[in-house]
């Protein structure tokens, strides 16, 4: 079986849902065209979201143009570094880029906060801490970027959406002394059982993606079981993260319902009961 190749359609959902995080500005063929596969499985609702200042624009457009996606817009977190310091080795999607420091990065959070009064940008994301891939030369920016987006997030009463890779307790610092957004969603959660506990407690949602799947992601499971029902996202996060058997393959929100019924099983309940648990949480989360 290819690599490339795209995984069969799963059978449909019986109950609608959403995907609380795509990207289908970097999955192939058009938008109509994912939008109709997810549709065939009853993925009725999709939240798109924005990672650059150009592609915040692009899922703002994709909203306004489709009733069934919803944008969410922001710098990633490994975008404000390259913003501030450059990217001589252009390992972004804009390739490589000149220095523009705190008058860039400013410039760049203007434009997202110009994005969020939008009504149909339901959400400032994805934000948040990504110490993987970013020395800690990088660290200064990502975190000043974290903390104008929850601004922005308050000030036009929009979700916050979370990017947490390997910086747990620096985001929930940031997120208790800012003070976090009503509305909070970790995006692709990725912390144990008892970072899940601190979530719950503060009333954040926790959005879980393929790698729930994975053979070695109990740590995620353990999560999962604990997490409140009413407090548990799905998303696909594709083009990665596809949910096994067909992890290494392009991800697409028609997958969803592999994942879900994953979900179920860990939770140890039927999938109807938590795909309409899901789509209620997600509509309540990003308020559509």
């Amino acid at each position: 079986m290819s690599r490339t190749e795209a995984p069969p359609l799963p059978e449909p959902l019986r109950v609608p849902v959403a995907d609380s995080h795509t990207h289908l500005d970097m999955q192939d063929g058009t938008v109509e065209e994912g939008l109709a596969r997810a549709a065939a499985v009853n993925v009725t609702t999709v939240v798109q979201v924005g990672c650059d200042v150009k592609g915040s624009h692009w899922a703002a457009e994709t909203a306004a143009a489709h009733p069934s996606v919803h944008a969410s817009v922001a710098l990633h977190p490994n975008e404000a570094p390259h913003i501030v310091h450059g990217d001589p080795e252009g390992t972004a999607r804009q390739g490589a880029r000149e220095p523009g420091g705190k008058a860039a990065l400013d410039e760049a959070l203007a434009e997202i906060d110009a994005l969020a009064a939008l009504g149909h940008v339901r959400a400032v994301g994805e934000t948040g801490l990504d110490f993987f891939r970013t020395g800690p030369e990088g660290v200064a920016a990502q975190e000043e970027s974290f903390r104008a987006h929850i601004e922005i997030a308050k000030r036009h009463g929009k979700a916050l959406v979370i990017h947490d890779r390997e910086a747990h307790a620096d985001v929930l610092r940031v997120l208790a002394d800012a003070g976090a957004p009503e509305r909070t969603v970790f995006h692709c959660y990725s912390g144990d059982a008892e970072m899940a506990r601190i979530c719950a407690a503060a009333g954040y949602f926790m959005s879980f993606a393929g790698n729930v799947t994975f053979k070695n992601a109990q740590p995620l499971r353990d999560a999962l079981a604990v997490a409140p029902t009413e407090l548990v996202l799905v998303e696909t996060d594709a083009p990665f993260l596809t949910p096994a058997p067909y992890r290494g393959r392009p991800n697409a929100p028609y997958l969803i319902p592999v994942t879900l019924r994953a979900m179920a099983e860990v939770r140890n309940t039927d999938e109807d009961t938590l795909a309409a648990a899901v789509y209620d949480n997600t509509a309540r989360a990003f308020d559509f």
